[in-house]
């Protein structure tokens, strides 16, 4: 029903063309625009959960999800701005597992008394996300010690303090990276069962709809991802600009606002699902976005950043970051570890996402915050 917002495609693409300077009216045009596109993506996702089980269908919306993000990535990359980059990887990750998670296990407890899901497949992407923690906490570490030494009269590294900090997040992102293929060979191949939820149709519902074939089925999931990094490329580009003239600092645009509008259809596609009563699909592509991003993406981007931009990006997040990050990865594990949801345990991850935001609104101009 939501098909006839279509048309504010053309008119973002338009507003970006002839009034560049309205960044206001081209991040309304821009966010409505998204709207049914991530109504699309998420109908495709769910006809090919229908045919490839829901473990599978949450590895494709988390990867078509993330595509726009990665597009935005690079092109700030290609500016120089590591650190609009960092917060949108924070952002994304705490974003998806608060946010998400927290909406979608919300809006299927309203719906459904209680819900259940693949409880293995959970831990493991929940254990698979401390390790993304850990990856972020290390290069920090080092940079303070080193820091902190060079402030004490130690001599610094022969190379400098900026080139071993790269080194190591280099070394770190190509771990990463095998770990990510590694996993991707353990839910796919070897452990495939552990992803294969039980789709739970409510009555009566879904019988006199016809499911789309998979060939249109990815057909539509790649048009509808390439039109959403498309415009989320105009939203991004417009929503700095208007976030300023509100006096909100880049942290928290690029953890709260860039993350949010950037995985809007991953954020559609999850609480969809949820209220469908498909939870192992929500739980895909809430927990699964995430990993996706901590081990693909983030690893990707610093590589790539070796090529392309002014200069490479490192892995030192912020200490606020870095402990905001911990804090999700932790309390995500606990509440979604057992295989059962309900709307109070939404509530709760929900909570602690509006916590954090509130933090980073309230002291944005800390030193290392």
């Amino acid at each position: 029903m939501f098909n006839w917002l279509l048309i504010f495609v053309p008119i973002a693409i338009a507003m970006e063309h002839f009034y560049p300077h309205h960044h206001l009216l081209v991040f309304l045009s821009a966010a409505v625009a998204i709207l049914p596109l991530a109504g699309w993506m998420s109908r495709a996702t769910e006809n090919l959960a229908e045919q490839t089980g829901e473990g599978i269908g949450g590895l494709l919306n988390a990867t078509f999800g993330n595509a726009a993000e990665l597009i935005i990535a690079f092109a700030a990359l290609r500016a120089g701005l590591h650190d609009v980059v960092k917060a949108s990887i924070a952002g994304s990750i705490i974003g998806n597992i608060l946010l998400v998670l927290g909406a979608a296990m919300f809006a299927g407890g309203l719906r459904h008394h209680e819900q259940t899901y693949n409880a293995a497949g959970t831990r493991s992407q929940a254990t698979l996300l401390t390790l993304s923690a850990i990856a972020l906490v290390l290069p920090a570490a080092y940079s303070a010690a080193v820091g902190k030494g060079i402030a004490q009269g130690l001599p610094e590294p022969a190379a400098g303090p900026g080139h071993e900090v790269v080194l190591l997040s280099v070394c770190i992102a190509v771990v990463l990276l095998v770990v990510y293929g590694l996993f991707l060979v353990y839910s796919l191949i070897t452990h495939a069962r552990l992803f294969v939820g039980s789709i739970a149709h409510e009555e009566g519902a879904g019988s006199a709809e016809v499911p789309w074939s998979m060939p249109k089925s990815l057909l539509i999931l790649a048009a509808a991802t390439a039109a959403i990094a498309w415009v989320s490329e105009l939203l991004v580009g417009a929503i700095e600009p208007t976030a300023h003239e509100f006096g909100l600092s880049n942290v928290f645009v690029g953890v709260f606002v860039v993350a949010i509008l950037g995985n809007a259809a991953e954020h559609a596609s999850a609480i969809t699902a949820a209220m469908k009563n498909h939870m192992d699909l929500s739980i895909g592509i809430a927990i699964g976005s995430s990993v996706q991003v901590a081990l693909f993406v983030a690893p990707v981007l610093v590589l790539a950043s070796l090529w392309v931009g002014p200069a490479p990006m490192d892995l030192v997040f912020t200490g606020g970051l870095v402990a905001t990050v911990l804090l999700s990865v932790l309390i995500t594990g606990q509440v979604a570890g057992d295989g059962r949801s309900d709307w109070l345990r939404g509530v709760l991850l929900l909570a602690v996402y509006l916590i954090f935001a509130l933090a980073f609104f309230v002291v944005p101009g800390v030193p290392g915050y």
